[in-house]
């Protein structure tokens, strides 16, 4: 049970040493501005390898029919990575659940784990195997795997990263299940990673550098970073975040590598900037389209 490319790699090493017998995934969903159909990224990686797996696509998994479907499937376990949708108890009863949860468990239970790690400036990222019950993600640690994070790392990178940790810990634990004792959760220390909304990306050169940096590698992929006027900073670079501006999103300095600007504490450097409803620009390009220099505001 996976929707998202996450689930797509754990998916590739379950088939490679077990009988995937079937895939949930969440319904097709429109995207974008043109609202186009798209597959969910598990379902086309089937379809486009010509799989012989049974794809189901429940709008609600927790239904008589699924149940009774799931129960005729008789599986050994069912394997929940990012699946979007809730399991009830008559689920959890059918086989071992476990799910594929992409934090160090409890440190961040709920939708945005990766990007958690990256807005909190944790040191290390991991991906723990839980028996799942019917809490959010608050069932019994099986196993678990971590890296170390660089301050520079990109959500993008770091989701790759903890996809590969993942496939490798999926079978692990598979293999190890019948001799792991399970390890209950301190929720007392747990923390909720929301669902991220595109008004999470919202920045002001009133924030710090450190603190627009750190949104911009969390939100990388989406929502991205932008102004209140919808601009949106594409690429940045952090330059220093001591040096206390009074005048913030100033342009302090233009060369081949983009342009600096001032926040409150610190500065930033912008390689690659868009408008709204406009294409994305290098930034040197965009400040001579708006005829602007050194000593000048972007806003």
């Amino acid at each position: 049970m996976g929707t998202p490319d996450y689930a797509t790699k754990i998916l590739q090493k379950l088939i490679k040493n077990y009988e995937v017998i079937a895939l949930f995934a969440q319904p097709d969903k429109a995207v974008g501005r043109k609202q186009i159909l798209t597959q969910p990224d598990t379902k086309k990686f089937i379809l486009d390898n010509s799989l012989n797996i049974d794809i189901y696509q429940p709008e609600k998994l927790a239904t008589k029919e699924s149940v009774e479907l799931l129960k005729k499937l008789q599986p050994d376990f069912i394997i929940v990575a990012a699946y979007g949708q809730i399991l009830s108890k008559e689920i959890l009863d059918i086989a071992p659940c476990i799910n594929l949860h992409a934090s160090l468990l409890p440190k961040y239970r709920g939708a945005s784990p990766i990007q958690s790690s990256i807005l909190n400036s944790d040191k290390l990222a991991g991906v723990t195997s839980m028996l799942m019950e019917e809490g959010l993600d608050s069932g019994d640690i099986l196993e678990f795997k971590y890296i170390k994070l660089d301050r520079d790392i990109k959500v993008t990178e770091l989701f790759e990263k903890l996809a590969d940790i993942a496939s490798e810990l999926t079978i692990e634990t598979i293999e190890n299940f019948s001799k792991i004792e399970p390890l209950k959760q301190n929720s007392s220390i747990s923390n909720y990673a929301k669902k991220i909304k595109r008004e999470d990306g919202l920045i002001s050169f009133n924030d710090s550098a450190d603190e627009i940096y750190t949104k911009f590698r969390a939100f990388y992929f989406w929502p991205e970073i932008f102004l209140e006027n919808g601009l949106k900073l594409k690429e940045i670079n952090l330059i220093e975040s001591q040096k206390e501006y009074l005048e913030v999103g100033k342009i302090l300095q233009i060369d081949a590598d983009g342009v600096e600007i001032s926040t409150k504490k610190g500065s930033i450097k912008v390689s690659k900037l868009q408008a709204k409803s406009k294409k994305a620009l290098n930034a040197i390009d965009y400040i001579r389209g708006k005829r602007l220099k050194v000593g000048d505001f972007i806003s």
